[in-house]
């Protein structure tokens, strides 16, 4: 009994550790690229939940997201924003920052998770926004 008790406790530990992560995907209808992170994400083993809005500025500044660090797509993730073509492995990062309200990628950037139009590359940088609303940079990613 008290090993098929241990068993039972490593399998649900082990399943709920493989449990994948739910983000939220805020985007306009008309928009090809965000499609193309959530497909980035979803490969990447995240569940997305795509929410079409009519109105993205409404969304941001809902979620607290500065202008300056804007781009075309907004997610949630444990009550962080996400904003941007943030790649998958910088929304782990994001989530063992407990002093960080979100991340994002400013602007569309050639290259990035959603943005592989081509061999063009451009430099970026993920940013992360801290609880005094300092940017804060948490990966940089070359050009080619």
């Amino acid at each position: 009994m008290r090993r098929t008790l241990l068993a039972l406790c490593l399998f649900t530990g082990l399943a709920q550790a493989a449990e994948p992560l739910t983000i939220d995907v805020h985007r306009d209808a008309n928009c090809g690229c965000c499609t193309a992170w959530i497909e980035h994400l979803q490969a990447n083993g995240f569940v997305v939940n795509d929410h079409v809005e009519n109105d993205m500025s409404a969304v941001k500044q809902r979620l607290g997201v500065p202008p300056r660090l804007a781009s075309c797509h907004t997610g949630v993730i444990d009550g962080k924003f996400v904003e941007g073509h943030v790649p998958a492995a910088d929304i782990l990062k994001l989530r063992q920052r407990p002093d960080l309200l979100g991340a994002a990628v400013p602007g569309m950037p050639m290259g990035s998770p959603g943005m592989e139009y081509g061999d063009r590359v451009d430099a970026y940088q993920v940013i992360g926004l801290d609880s005094e609303r300092q940017d804060v940079v948490l990966s940089d990613y070359p050009a080619n």
